[in-house]
């Protein structure tokens, strides 16, 4: 009997039915486990996460909560905060919470939600102190108020703090239940990898054992494939790069070789190609190894990257060279006038540094005895009826806060509403902003702020500040040069004026005399006249404000104040609660400082409680130019008059 034999087609299509057959078996498996993965994901990514970030998001807004409420009670000015809390109160909370309610019927643990929703009972307390809080604390007034500002930090330690702990010490509790929840998903979503992983393992290792055994079976059918291979690898051994393309090859791992060295011949072309570019100086080439343990082709890249990262440190360092000689000769040719040395240095560093916008601030008002401030002197693209007659102090803005600093600040995440970039097309918020001192030997003599759509980079910034040094040194220079032409113009004139009151003073010098003997009685009269009015009467000044500068003895023996407790105070420290925090009150000092005299009796508190009246007069004091600068009050007790006036009131007809 003939034994029975496979033929090659037969052969080829029993191991493609096998395949066929396995192959399906894996994707039944492959769709079984990836719909119970898929149920997993989705609950994952429908219930489980959001429900814990939402938690996570809870504890968030009770620790800004706290913040925020913290911030209204001790910094009156943070109108900033101050919004931030009432937008949590109307719009983050309930958010938050519908949300929250929407996920929480989905929760299996129900000891989770009774949490949630003592959680959200407490909270919704702590919201009402807070508001009670807000409603105390909102007028300048009520911060004033030491009553008023102690109940309010009462009520902030001991209420709002320890609540907010407790709330999140019960949310911590509830994340913690939420994190378990998580990690069960976890664990059975990587459960369900792990058995899509060894089925499809296990089927890959027979279908590749099949293929193995159908390959040994057609051994003599790769004889072609193998003569290429050996013919290409000969060539290869001679150097030579084979131009042999367009053959076909079976689907086999023979096949693949033969691939494989087709795509080696095309990888070494590349590599040539890739190495001349390289030697040629065009770094930008692009290239691909032909693996991740390509050593030649690794090794190329590497050596590209390092003649590529000289040569733009080349770059960098000839840019940075040529742009140091460039502005040092616009400060040489522009050192005379400051305003147009300023117009210079901006448009050229905004066009230099491929920027946007540009302004440049200098520092006036130094040697006054006013506080120095900022003006900007030039601009660049710049909004610049927004900064007209405006001044900068130092600390305001992040400009003065670079003054007050002396250090460079980056942005690179720029507040929507701090500048905008405008053109024919409309404006939008730029996305780096650089400002730099002017600093030279520790004086800062103004600031250069940059603003563009492109980052800036570390050399450019490096750049910049060497700049700003040469600038400030220029400043410093011009600002000596036009102080001394100043001085010398000012010191002829005045040689002039003194030569042409020279005669007029030798004129003059007797009746001057004569005055001085005048002056000198009168004075003598004047302070026998003050002598007597600070020994009979009380004597009280006062800044315009209404804030006490000076005390005699008289006033202080009967407030029963000393003089350092009196000195720095507001007036209002004598009066009642009502009564300094009158409208009335706020009236009387503003009659005052616009220079009307007040004259009648008063009712004042010592500092025993002792309700005192005076009889008082307030003059305001003007300067020459006309201004009140200081209040004089003259006055006398008429206590013992007003009290006998009131028993004689109440005595029984």
């Amino acid at each position: 009997m003939r034994k029975f034999r496979l033929r090659i087609g037969n052969r080829i299509f029993g191991g493609f039915l096998v395949l066929i057959v396995l192959f399906t078996i894996n994707a039944v498996i492959i769709f079984i486990t990836g719909n119970k993965i898929d149920e997993v994901v989705s609950k994952s990514s429908n219930v489980i996460r959001p429900s814990q970030e939402a938690i996570n998001e809870f504890i968030l807004l009770v620790t800004r909560s706290k913040m925020l409420v913290t911030n209204w009670v001790y910094l009156q000015s943070n109108i900033d905060d101050k919004e931030a809390l009432k937008d949590l109160h109307n719009f983050e909370y309930p958010a938050l919470k519908e949300k929250l309610q929407k996920l929480k019927p989905t929760w299996e643990v129900d000891s989770q939600k009774t949490k949630l929703d003592s959680a959200f009972v407490d909270f919704e307390q702590l919201l009402e102190v807070q508001k009670e809080i807000m409603g105390q604390l909102v007028t300048f007034e009520n911060y004033e108020d030491p009553i008023t500002k102690l109940l309010a930090e009462d009520a902030l330690e001991s209420q709002i703090i320890p609540q907010s702990a407790f709330i999140i010490r019960n949310l911590d509790a509830i994340a913690a239940i939420q994190n378990n929840t998580t990690a069960d998903s976890d664990v059975e979503l990587i459960e369900a990898t792990l058995q899509l992983r060894r089925v499809t393992i296990l089927l890959g290792i027979i279908t590749v054992a099949i293929g193995l055994l159908s390959s040994y079976f057609m051994a003599k059918s790769i004889t072609r494939p193998i003569n290429y291979i050996k013919n290409v690898v000969v060539k290869l051994g001679r150097g030579e790069l084979v131009e042999e393309k367009g053959k076909k090859f079976s689907n086999d791992e023979i096949g693949e070789m033969a691939e494989a060295t087709e795509k080696l011949v095309d990888g070494l072309k590349s590599t040539t190609f890739f190495a001349e570019n390289i030697g040629n100086g065009k770094y930008d080439t692009k290239y691909n190894p032909l693996s991740e343990h390509d050593v030649l082709g690794n090794a190329l890249i590497e050596m590209k990257d390092n003649l590529e990262r000289v040569a733009e440190e080349d770059k960098k360092r000839n840019w940075s060279t040529e742009g140091l000689a460039r502005f040092g000769e616009i400060l040489r040719r522009n050192n005379e006038n400051i305003e147009k040395l300023s117009e210079q240095i901006v448009g050229n560093l905004v066009k230099y540094l491929e920027a946007n916008q540009g302004a440049l601030y200098i520092v006036e008002n130094l040697e006054s005895e006013e506080d120095p401030f900022m003006t900007m002197t030039a601009c660049y693209a710049w909004d610049r009826k927004k900064f007209l007659e405006h001044k900068i102090y130092k600390g305001e803005g992040l400009a003065g806060q670079v003054w007050q600093e002396g250090d460079t600040i980056y942005l690179t995440d720029v507040p929507d509403n701090y500048v905008k970039i405008t053109s024919g097309l409309g404006d939008s918020n730029p996305t780096a902003v650089l400002i730099v001192p002017l600093k030279v030997n520790e004086e800062i003599h103004g600031v250069v702020e940059l603003a563009s759509f492109s980052d800036f980079k570390d050399f450019e910034i490096e750049f910049v500040e060497k700049i700003a040094e040469s600038i400030a040194s220029t400043i410093s220079s011009v600002k000596i040069n036009a102080k001394t032409q100043h001085l010398l113009t000012e010191s002829q004139e005045m040689t002039e004026q003194m030569r042409a009151q020279e005669e007029e003073m030798r004129q003059n010098m007797e009746e001057l005399q004569a005055t001085q003997e005048e002056m000198a009685r009168n004075q003598v009269e004047t302070e026998a006249t003050l002598d007597v009015i600070n020994k009979s009467l009380m004597t009280v000044e006062f800044d315009t404000n209404g804030k006490i500068t000076n005390v005699n003895d008289n006033f202080i023996r009967l407030v029963g104040y000393s003089k350092d407790e009196l000195i720095g105070e507001q007036y209002k420290v004598l009066m009642s609660a009502d009564a300094k925090n009158s409208d009335e009150y706020k009236k009387f000092w503003k009659d005052l400082a616009d220079g009307h005299p007040k004259s009648g009796e008063f009712e004042r508190r010592a500092k025993s409680g002792k309700t005192l009246w005076f009889h008082a007069d307030y003059t305001p004091i003007k300067s020459r130019e006309g201004q009140v600068y200081k209040i004089l009050k003259i006055a006398y007790d008429i206590t013992q008059l007003k009290d006998a006036t009131q028993v004689q009131a109440q005595a029984p007809a």
